[in-house]
């Protein structure tokens, strides 16, 4: 049976319990469910085979368990694992301090600007399908990266470390 990961975009620890989206996420039937730290990483099991039909089940099961849906986009275990082994990152000259981030997309969309594109130590490295590799050195400007993701991309996406990735993959 196929193991996803849904990285679902604006939680946080103030607005969703992550006992709750696991409880959700069983009701609607998936399996061994785990949530992965309380960003919003609901891993699980699925006979579904598709990753938009299995985004539509998580956001109708936030829509009747938890009365809101956090919109969800979802990537099998295995694209996870492969996303870490190809690591994007490699191919780029990052500064040894430099945050890794991965954004997620539901479609394979053009950028707004092309890539790399940078801006106050941020840099939109790469696309590669429906992931979007930024690296950032942080700074007392705050999440300069994010705004530049959300230009080049749009706001209907979300992100991840590169730590974050990695353990989502493995649970």
């Amino acid at each position: 049976m196929p193991r996803y990961v849904a990285l679902l975009r604006g939680v946080s620890p103030v607005n969703a319990k992550m006992p709750e989206l696991r409880r959700c996420f069983e009701a609607a039937g998936f399996t061994n469910v785990k949530t992965v730290l309380a960003s919003g990483n609901v891993v699980f099991d699925s006979t579904l085979r598709s990753d938009a039909a299995v985004e539509r089940k998580a956001e109708q099961a936030m829509e009747s368990n938890l009365d809101r849906a956090f919109y969800p986009i979802v990537r099998s275990v295995t694209a996870l694992e492969r996303l870490l082994t190809d690591d994007a990152f490699a191919r780029h000259k990052i500064p040894a301090d430099a945050k890794r981030v991965v954004t997620f997309m539901r479609d394979d969309r053009a950028p707004k600007t092309r890539l790399p594109h940078s801006a106050d130590d941020a840099s939109v490295l790469c696309q590669i399908g429906r992931e979007v590799f930024t690296a950032y050195i942080p700074s007392d400007k705050g999440p300069v990266f994010m705004k530049l993701i959300e230009r080049t991309f749009g706001k209907d996406v979300t992100t991840r470390t590169w730590e974050t990735v990695k353990k989502c993959a493995a649970a």
